[in-house]
């Protein structure tokens, strides 16, 4: 079977997790290296995710249905 995929906040969790662990410092240099590698993965995932979801929000529609990307240099409302 196939393993699931976390969604963001378990990722994110999982993150904070590891974070306390190495900050806490009570674990051997080689369960650091360990936790580290999975924290640079799982950070690298989530910047996917966000990546993602920027680029799904960064779009608009316009009145014909089609997509157009949003001009971040351009503060005014779209126009309807």
């Amino acid at each position: 079977m196939a393993e699931k995929k976390n969604n963001f906040e378990e990722e994110l969790q999982q993150l904070q997790q590891i974070v306390s662990s190495l900050e806490n410092g009570k674990v051997s240099l080689d369960e650091a290296l360990t936790q580290f590698q999975a924290g640079v993965k799982i950070s690298k995932d989530l910047k996917q995710q966000l990546t993602a979801a920027e680029s799904t929000v960064a779009k608009l529609i316009d009145a014909d249905g089609h997509e157009k990307p949003l001009d971040p240099t351009d503060a005014s409302a779209p126009k309807e």
